[in-house]
């Protein structure tokens, strides 16, 4: 049996609750902004040296030139979007991006990619070990043990590394694939530096991608010191991430202001990005104009 239902002060007081509990971890508080100054560098990023490197993997939000912004799907490439990165626990990270596009991203976010040598120290820790958790491989420590090939399990052999292949967004929503950021708990080392082997390849600022990723973290080095630069900076497929970095001091408890950020005047990466999108868009819609010139829709009837 049900009791009465409460009261409208009551419902707004639980909301309000529910929110506040939702948000804490992204809401600077006097004790993270006390932390920031100590440390030189956001709640959402790492000392290490004189760096400052996301704890997460990136995650994405599409800034809009009219202000404001909207979630982008990590299941898509972002090409000619304006797009930030984010770096929170708990989310599915970014993957079909390209070294173009994440460096483009970490910029909006007031940061850059990192320095190899960056990447390698917060990955290693102090001690610097091979893997975050120690010099040795252990199974199922890191996004990296027994896991499901996705192109292989939704393609034929002939197509499973054609483009579609690589790059349908259902690859890493397949089970058993990628996992959201920090979901393994003990990949990671006493900087606070989550999945840096395994999990999605992360380009740096070497225009390589590091640490492995699900399905391979040895074949070109062992864990941290996993690298791989046989693609073009214009690359990407489901299996390719990235975080960025920033020198220390250089951002306040909330990182970059994106909310105030206008939309800053467009480099080389980025004209050649959109330029590569306009090209795609223009033959997807030539090529749907083409099949209603030859199969044109029945005329709706005028009632």
């Amino acid at each position: 049996m049900h009791g009465p239902p409460p009261s409208r002060s009551a419902s707004r007081a639980a909301c309000a609750a529910l929110l506040v509990s939702l948000a804490a971890p992204f809401v600077a508080t006097p004790a993270s902004a006390a932390a920031t100054r100590a440390s030189g560098c956001p709640r959402e990023m790492a000392r290490v040296g004189d760096s400052c490197v996301d704890r997460w993997e990136a995650s994405l939000v599409e800034m809009l030139y009219g202000g404001g912004e909207i979630p982008w799907s990590p299941y898509a490439p972002p090409n000619g979007h304006r797009v930030r990165a984010v770096s929170r626990a708990g989310v599915v990270p970014q993957g079909h991006i390209s070294y173009r596009e994440a460096k483009s991203a970490c910029r909006n976010a007031g940061k850059r990619l990192c320095a190899p040598r960056e990447w390698e120290s917060a990955c290693k820790g102090a001690a610097q070990t091979k893997f975050p958790y120690g010099d040795d491989y252990v199974a199922g420590m890191c996004v990296d043990t027994n896991r499901t090939t996705p192109n292989v399990t939704l393609y034929p052999a002939s197509k499973a590394f054609s483009y579609d292949g690589l790059n349908d967004p259902r690859l890493n929503q397949v089970p058993n694939t990628l996992e959201k950021t920090g979901s393994a708990a003990a990949c990671t080392n006493e900087l606070g530096v989550y999945d840096m082997v395994g999990n999605l390849h992360e380009w740096a600022a070497d225009a390589r991608f590091h640490g492995g990723y699900y399905l391979d973290v040895k074949t070109n080095g062992l864990g941290c010191e996993y690298v791989t630069g046989t693609h073009a900076g214009h690359y990407y497929d489901y299996s390719i991430g990235f975080r960025c970095c920033a020198d220390a001091n250089a951002l306040g408890a909330d990182g970059a202001d994106a909310d105030d950020a206008e939309p800053g005047p467009l480099d080389d990466d980025d004209l050649l990005s959109r330029a590569v999108a306009l090209h795609v868009d223009l033959r997807a819609l030539s090529s749907r104009l083409a099949a209603l010139w030859t199969n044109p829709p029945a005329p709706t009837p005028v009632r």
